[in-house]
C-alpha cells in the first residue's frame, strides 16, 4: 500500500501503524527501510520473519533527534557524542551501551545498540509523528528479503513484499547505499561498515584513529561476508581482466550484462552494457537501482569493474565486495 510520504495525513496514518505494532517502510536518504516501534519486541519479531532475516543479526534504531538516541543507551561515549554533532542528521550509525530493558529483540540480544538519526524529510516527520504517539524510536533494516539488494525507491519495495505492506514514498535516496557504521562501546572507535562518508572524516571529527573490524566486535547490520546479492551472479574484475574476457567472448550469446567506468561500450558489445559513473557518490546512489535494473531484465551474469582502491570508494567497494561473495 503506497501513501504519499510528503501528506500529512500519510505520515499520521503511518505513525499510528506503528504505535500499534505494525510495520511501516520508509524512506532515509540511505536506502529504504522496513520499520517497527523498537521498544516492541513482539512488533520487531515481525520486521525479521517478513525479511527473512536471523533473529541475533541487529537492526539499526533510527530516532527523531540526537537527543532521543539516549532513552537507548546505558552510556553515551564521548566519541559518539562528537560524531553524532557532526553527521546526524545523516548517514551514520553509532553503536554503545544498549540501556537495559531497550530494544533486546532490534539488538539482536546484544548488550550494545545501533542508534541513527537519519536527514530525510519523511522519515524525520515520521519519527517525530511516531514519538507523539509514545515510539521512542524505530528499529529498521533495508526493506528487501535478507542478503538481497537494498531498495532506494518505493517502488523496489513494493517488488519485494506483498501489497499489504504500508510504504510511504519519499522519491529516490539520495545517498543509496546505507550509513557508515562506527562502534563506540570499547574505547577505542572501530569501522565496522563503510558508507559514502569516508575514513578521514569520520576521524577528523571522532579526533582519533578508527580501528579496523576484529573479531570482538559487536554484530552489526550488513557486515556479513555475503550480502547485497543480486538474483545473478555477480563478478567483480579489475579493468583489463574485465577487457579480455569480454575480448574472448566468441559470440555464443549470454545473458550477460557488464557495469564498469573504463571499459567503453564499444569494447562491450556482446553484452547489456551500463556506465558506472566516474565520482564515487554517484555510483552509491545509482548502485543498487542499477543492479535491481539488470535483474530485471533477466541476466545470468553481471561482470563489473571494481572501483578505484582509494577511500572515497571504500562504501560502494564494499557493497560490490560483498554482492559478489554471495
Amino acid at each position: 500500500m503506497r501513501l504519499d510520504g510528503h501528506d500529512p495525513a500519510a505520515i499520521a496514518r503511518a505513525a499510528q501503524a506503528l504505535a500499534e505494532g505494525e510495520l511501516v517502510a520508509l524512506p532515509t536518504e540511505t536506502v529504504y527501510g522496513l520499520g517497527a516501534r523498537a521498544d516492541d519486541d513482539a512488533a520487531v519479531a515481525k520486521v525479521f520473519a517478513l525479511k527473512g532475516r536471523p533473529a541475533d543479526h541487529p537492526l539499526i534504531v533510527h530516532v527523531a533527534q540526537a537527543a532521543d538516541a539516549r532513552a537507548f543507551a546505558a552510556d553515551w561515549p564521548p566519541v559518539a557524542q562528537r560524531l553524532a554533532q557532526a553527521f546526524w542528521p545523516g548517514p551514520l550509525t553509532v553503536i554503545v551501551p544498549r540501556a537495559p530493558g531497550m530494544a533486546a529483540a532490534a539488538a539482536g540480544g546484544q548488550d550494545t545498540v545501533g542508534l541513527r538519526c537519519p536527514a530525510h524529510p519523511v522519515a524525520h516527520a515520521l519519527l517525530l509523528a511516531a514519538r507523539e504517539r509514545g515510539v521512542a524510536g524505530v528499529a529498521a533494516p533495508s526493506a528487501n528479503r535478507f542478503g538481497r539488494i537494498s531498495p532506494t525507491r518505493a517502488d523496489h519495495v513494493l517488488d519485494e513484499f506483498d501489497p499489504g505492506l504500508l510504504v510511504l514514498d519519499g522519491g529516490p535516496c539520495q545517498v543509496g547505499i546505507e550509513s557508515s557504521i562506527v562502534d563506540c562501546s570499547r574505547g577505542r572507535p572501530v569501522l565496522l561498515r563503510p558508507g559514502v562518508i569516508t575514513r578521514a572524516q569520520l576521524e577528523a571529527a571522532a579526533g582519533e584513529r578508527l580501528l579496523d573490524r576484529d573479531a570482538a566486535a559487536p554484530r552489526a547490520s550488513g557486515t556479513l561476508d555475503a550480502h547485497y546479492a543480486p538474483r545473478a551472479k555477480l563478478r567483480l574484475m579489475a579493468a583489463p581482466m574485465l577487457r579480455a574476457a569480454l575480448e574472448m567472448l566468441d559470440g555464443t550469446p549470454l545473458k550477460l550484462a557488464v557495469y564498469c567506468r573504463t571499459v567503453p561500450a564499444k569494447v562491450a558489445g556482446k553484452a547489456l552494457y551500463r556506465a558506472m559513473p566516474e565520482r564515487p557518490e554517484q555510483a552509491a546512489q545509482e548502485l543498487f537501482s542499477v543492479l535491481r535494473e539488470l535483474d530485471a531484465q533477466g541476466v545470468s551474469l553481471i561482470w563489473v569493474e571494481a572501483p578505484p582502491a582509494t577511500p572515497e570508494w571504500d562504501g560502494v567497494r564494499d557493497r560490490l565486495t560483498r554482492a559478489a561473495a554471495s
